[in-house]
């Protein structure tokens, strides 16, 4: 069988649908299952590389509440070695905290050789839940974004392989999400007093997004945006996104992101 591009030998792309997807258009569980596991043991293999050539990998996961940045990173991590694979997931700044370099209490879980890093929201919520609900002077919000494309030149600069998912949900599955959040037990406790807010403010959240993106965008630490309302879908394709970037022992080099669902940020016209 011959392909027209890499991209057609996507499983989702070269199989019937009807084993693919739901009549919904999102993923079959069987097929999402099976397809997983095949990039959890080629992370493994990423791990066992990282490991062995002393490598670091940053990844961090923004978007607004909801758009599935915890159940992207448990997926990531949920067969690698916990000693080399840590997730970070601050709490609100103390009250020292506030008194620091903004920068700083981030900068102390950066991976050291060998390690693998994911942040669950990151120095991000100044331009974004920061900016929306005030929780910052404007003049803080400022130099943020002064600052910050310099802080990750640094980052890059060092030798750190750095990666940026924005995961982007409509207004109508974010509201799903909130109030499946509401009935269900084993969810309740993702819901904070503000996430409901979050809801009434989502344009606001999406010219954050955008002013955050123009300032932040750059050649060595692109946005890689990811259309989420499929949560299946995104999880899959961020994992491939991550395993086709590194070179490393025992890769599948017919790994690849779907173009539909991954892509590099550009400018709107």
């Amino acid at each position: 069988m011959k392909y027209k591009t890499l991209e057609d030998k996507l499983p989702e792309k070269r199989l019937p649908k009807k084993d693919v997807f739901k009549k919904n258009g999102k993923l079959k569980k069987e097929f999402y299952e099976k397809e997983l596991i095949k990039l959890q043991i080629q992370l493994v293999k990423l791990q066992n590389h990282v490991k062995k050539t002393g490598e670091r990998i940053l990844i961090i996961f923004e978007g607004i509440d909801t758009a599935g940045k915890g159940g992207t990173i448990k997926r990531i991590t949920e067969h690698l070695n916990p000693r080399g694979a840590r997730v970070v997931a601050l709490d609100k700044p103390s009250d020292r905290e506030k008194t620091e370099w903004y920068f700083q209490r981030y900068v102390s879980h950066f991976p050291a050789g060998g390690e693998i890093v994911l942040f669950d929201r990151s120095w991000y919520n100044r331009a974004g839940v920061e900016r929306v609900f005030g929780f910052c002077t404007h003049e803080e919000y400022l130099r943020f974004m002064r600052q910050c494309p310099r802080f990750e030149e640094m980052i890059v600069d060092d030798g750190i392989k750095f990666f940026k998912y924005w995961l982007d949900i409509s207004k109508e599955e974010q509201l799903r999400r909130l109030k499946s959040r509401q009935t269900d037990p084993l969810k309740m406790w993702k819901l904070s007093p503000i996430d409901m807010e979050s809801h009434k403010h989502y344009d606001d959240y999406q010219k954050a997004k955008e002013d955050m993106f123009l300032a932040t965008h750059t050649a060595y630490a692109p946005w890689i945006t990811v259309d989420a309302n499929d949560k299946k879908r995104a999880r899959l394709n961020v994992i491939r996104d991550i395993l086709s970037q590194i070179d490393y022992e025992g890769k599948d080099e017919d790994i690849i992101a779907d173009s539909e669902i991954i892509s590099m940020y550009h400018l709107k016209r």
